[in-house]
């Protein structure tokens, strides 16, 4: 039986100082016996010397690079042993007996690799996360959102969510994953840098038979953005470079047609962004489509080595369901 003694907790961190001052106090306080890294992202700040000197039971991992959180965590990864991994941003505040739910859950099911808890937003603490909100769900053309969340429209926390369920993806912002698993599906794509890794590695192991759950009774706050502003043109790039790519890569079937009904739905987004005056965010989009189109022979060819399920999709187009029907809630 797992015990939380076999969970590492591991903080990616870049020049985070600020943010481990203010959050690694509680996942210190309150991560039982697991064991706590930091792994630092080749970081110029001060931020390894003053965990090392006010936290001296957190192990550092120092990396050579900054590569992102793709390439951060395998990097980092490979120096971990514990049988479970809890991946945790730098912007996390955890509560009291967080993680005995998570080994709760793995303890159920030895199909279950991938759990992510109750997600909310911690500078409005009675509503969900943009992030990951109460686990992630995908639709036919890629389109991610959450229960909790869709697109821009966040649910207050009533309890609507409090039960264990199965989802489709995990948050990054707090996910564990066993260490087994996470390794023989060979972790993060690492080109992706950051964002929608995490969506495309649920994806893959959804293909490769393993379950992803929430779990309602562990809970966290998270800042959201911190390193990355949602605003940032930055973020619109790699989102949508990054979510076009994990559709081609893991769709099981009719994916050309899937293809174009996605980037037509993207061009829709462009056109959005540009009627807003939001150019910035429209070459984004622009640019994020031309590096799909420069990269897709390696993404073919990943294709062609993965394993595909039907069914991964719980409603055919949620841009669909939410900008013309109005359908703001799970």
């Amino acid at each position: 039986m797992l015990q939380t003694k076999d969970i590492a907790v591991v903080i990616l961190n870049w020049n985070g100082k600020v943010l481990l001052e203010q959050f690694l106090p509680s996942i210190v306080n309150y991560s039982d016996d697991a064991i706590i890294y930091v792994a630092d992202n080749a970081s110029t700040d001060d931020s390894v010397a003053f965990v090392s000197e006010r936290f001296p039971t957190v192990q550092i991992i120092q990396n050579t690079e900054n590569g992102g959180y793709a390439k951060g965590y395998n990097d980092a990864l490979k120096k971990v042993e514990e049988p479970l991994l809890c991946l945790v941003n730098s912007d996390i505040e955890v509560t009291e007996n967080w993680l005995q739910p998570i080994v709760d859950e793995f303890n159920v099911d030895s199909n279950t690799a991938i759990i992510q808890p109750k997600l909310l937003d911690f500078k409005n603490k009675s509503y969900f996360e943009y992030a990951g909100a109460a686990g992630g769900f995908i639709d036919k053309y890629g389109y991610p959102f959450c229960r909790g969340r869709i697109f821009d429209s966040i649910e207050e926390d009533k309890g609507q969510y409090n039960a264990t369920s199965d989802i489709f993806w995990a948050s990054g912002a707090c996910f564990f994953i066993r260490n087994s698993v996470f390794k023989s599906l060979n972790g993060f794509d690492e080109y992706y840098f950051a964002h929608m890794e995490e969506i495309d590695l649920c994806w893959r192991a959804f293909n490769s038979n393993y379950k992803t759950k929430y779990v309602g009774a562990s809970a966290v706050y998270h800042v959201g953005g911190a390193t990355l502003k949602n605003n940032n043109p930055k973020k619109t790039y790699l989102n949508f470079r990054n979510s076009l790519i994990t559709l081609v890569k893991n769709t099981d079937k009719n994916v050309i047609f899937r293809t174009l009904i996605r980037m037509l739905l993207d061009g829709v987004a462009a056109i959005r962004f540009l009627l807003q005056l939001k150019l910035q965010h429209f070459f984004a989009i622009l640019k994020a489509h031309g590096s799909f189109y420069m990269n897709l022979n390696r993404v073919l060819k990943q294709r062609k080595e993965l394993t595909k399920r039907e069914n991964y999709y719980s409603t055919t187009s949620i841009v669909w369901s939410y900008f013309i029907k109005k359908r703001t809630k799970f």
